[in-house]
């Protein structure tokens, strides 16, 4: 009787602050022939145990146990506090089969992507030559947004595998001065435009647009009750399209719609950091943005984008 009564105060302690609806169909009380007997309510939500060594009680993340000797030698109550986002967690884990954990990996590609983008010179500078200074580009202005899709995980573990999927990505190259560029006999060369005194372009830019293809290496580490993401590989592209505006004061524009010895295929590397679904991106191409000796004075530029991305769980 001593031990029903201070199962019942307990049991009031312990549930103070809890509030939870328990269905019909989530309840179920399961006795067995070992002298053990169990009422379980909920979903992990009441837990009452009695065997012959003590009498466990458990409500949500809280829990006791009252041993035989509290009617003899003295009352023995331990109590507990069970954190089921790790410890079933980790249990769970335990139990699943390999392929089972790889199934749980989801890789971070799938979203939408916004930065800068510029270009440098083989030696990885980005002061360009008097003789194609033309091509210096306004670096808050020059942005690119890339959109990708068709996400593909494939897990080598719970937190590691590879990812790859589609992007299209916009890129503007947003010239600093009053220039543009146009193809003349083959080579790309400086385009001035006719401008009347005092005047100045409004704008002028180059835009390419490319569909890409990543092969990314992924590794998510646990922090808390979320994952620190970071991944790297090489990534492919090839181009959709491009042209060229120029933007006068008085809203006029002149647009063309070129190749522009931009070469078709590229490709580059890219790394990504992020925590969750927000990452810290980086790409670099090392194939030159026009083809060899037919841009800019025969000089080779090497396209780059940093920038943020907000992923979208696939």
């Amino acid at each position: 009787m001593k031990r029903i009564i201070i199962i019942l105060l307990l049991t009031a302690f312990i549930s103070h602050g809890f509030s939870q609806v328990v269905s019909a169909e989530n309840k179920k009380q399961v006795a067995d022939t070992n002298e053990t007997a169990r009422l379980a309510i909920g979903k992990d939500f009441l837990l009452i145990e009695e065997t012959p060594e003590a009498t466990n009680l458990k409500i949500g993340e809280r829990g006791v146990s009252i041993l035989e000797s509290l009617e003899g030698m003295g009352p023995k109550i331990v109590f507990e506090n069970f954190r089921k986002d790790e410890v079933a967690f980790n249990e769970e884990e335990k139990k699943e089969s390999p392929a089972k954990k790889r199934s749980h990996f989801k890789g971070h590609w799938a979203g939408l992507e916004a930065g800068f983008n510029n270009y440098t010179l083989d030696n990885q500078r980005l002061t360009l030559p008097d003789e194609i200074n033309y091509m210096t580009l306004h670096s808050g202005k020059s942005r690119n947004i890339n959109l990708n899709f068709g996400q593909l995980s494939i897990g080598l573990g719970r937190h590691v595998g590879f990812v790859t999927g589609l992007g299209i990505g916009w890129n503007n190259y947003r010239f600093d001065g009053n220039y543009n560029i146009q193809k003349i006999a083959g080579i790309i060369d400086s385009l001035v435009p006719v401008l009347g005194p005092g005047e100045s372009l409004k704008k002028s830019k180059l835009s390419t647009l490319y569909l890409k293809i990543p092969f990314l290496l992924e590794f998510q580490i646990p922090t808390d009750h979320h994952r620190l993401n970071i991944s790297a590989g090489p990534v492919g592209a090839i181009k959709l399209g491009s042209y060229s505006v120029m933007q006068f004061e008085n809203d006029d524009k002149i647009r063309s719609d070129d190749d522009f010895n931009l070469n078709l295929l590229r490709y580059g590397a890219t790394a990504r950091i992020g925590y969750e679904n927000f990452s810290i991106y980086g790409t670099y191409y090392f194939t030159p943005l026009f083809k060899t000796n037919m841009g800019p004075g025969g000089v080779d530029l090497f396209p780059f984008e940093l920038g943020i991305a907000f992923n979208i769980d696939d």
